[in-house]
């Protein structure tokens, strides 16, 4: 297998500096708890490995070639990110009301300690979605693995192969990014725990998710 790593390497870390909707995602999740976190992260990565594997059968060529297709995905995208957002921003106006009318005691987060199963298997599994739809919708990850990892694939060997190694290879770093950012952001908890800075925390995140969302259904 001949494929030219350094260049491929250089391009798959620079994306990853890149924020894009999965960043915020695992970046709001891992705020939220560091297991979510995990699970974000474990879930966008997941994502990316259905648009590997449709690159390797050539079913991204084909979604690719198709305006129909391709506008469905980015359309059924955007609509999650909105929909993330509008849930971020309204649960933010539901805490400040609740502030608002003295009920901070209940609004408060509850003190760190061992989680329940039950919680702790819906906050992993409601990250692991949030990450793995996030990326699965995500047009700009479909084309990555149809336009830009095809230029450092050579023809002397698999294609498939070599397709699998590629993003494989992207994969585990991306693993690795996004556990390193959940170990950072699990430091803002305390931050992130006052409910003012909370509140504004989550209006920005909303809005954001929103304006990508947008933004992504109006791109060409």
């Amino acid at each position: 297998m001949s494929v030219d790593l350094l260049g491929f390497l250089g391009v798959v870390l620079l994306a990853y500096l890149v924020p894009g909707p999965d960043f915020l995602v695992v970046l709001r999740s891992a705020t939220e708890h560091p297991a979510k976190g995990r699970a974000a992260a474990l879930g966008a990565q997941a994502g990316l490995c259905v648009h590997m594997l449709a690159a390797a059968t050539g079913l991204s060529l084909i979604a690719a070639r198709s305006p129909v297709v391709y506008d469905a995905i980015k359309f059924l995208g955007a609509a999650y990110l909105v929909h993330l957002g509008v849930r971020a921003v309204l649960a933010a106006r539901r805490a400040a009301r609740e502030r608002t009318a003295g009920r901070q005691a209940a609004a408060a987060p509850a003190p760190e300690g061992p989680a329940e199963p039950g919680p702790a298997r819906g906050r992993r599994r409601a990250g692991f979605s949030q990450g793995f739809l996030t990326n699965v919708l995500n047009p700009k990850a479909a084309l990555f693995f149809i336009s830009i990892l095809p230029q450092f694939v050579h023809g002397s060997g698999s294609m498939t192969r070599q397709i699998f190694f590629l993003g494989t290879l992207d994969v585990v770093i991306g693993i690795a990014y996004w556990f390193a950012l959940v170990a950072v952001a699990a430091r803002l908890r305390a931050l992130l725990a006052r409910p003012a800075f909370r509140h504004r925390w989550e209006l920005t995140t909303g809005w954001l998710f929103i304006a990508i969302g947008i933004g992504v259904a109006a791109t060409a």
